[in-house]
């Protein structure tokens, strides 16, 4: 049988995939009322790592203080949330 049809196949992974961090709601309960959450502040926090393109908030999760939040993507949810609590959400 031919090399090509003995090994598997593995498909294809872009070149200019972005991995995106990813940050639930429920992980920024933990901030102060009215304190700037950008990616420095996820990062001393423990939330996120280096090495990702970006940051990514998702809508998991509930929130109950006001917040100023900065990253790169938002979910629906997340900005829907976000704006009720009374925050505001900055596209980097």
């Amino acid at each position: 049988m031919p090399m090509q049809r003995r090994l598997p196949k593995r498909g294809f992974t872009p070149l200019t995939r972005k991995e995106y961090a990813l940050v639930n709601l429920r992980d920024l309960e933990n901030f102060d009322s009215g304190s700037v959450i950008d990616p420095e502040a996820l990062g001393q926090a423990g939330l996120i790592r280096k090495g990702k393109d970006g940051i990514k908030i998702l809508g998991d999760g509930e929130i109950t203080k006001a917040f100023t939040i900065k990253a790169h993507m938002f979910s629906k949810s997340a900005l829907a949330k976000i704006e009720a609590a009374g925050g505001k959400a900055e596209v980097i």
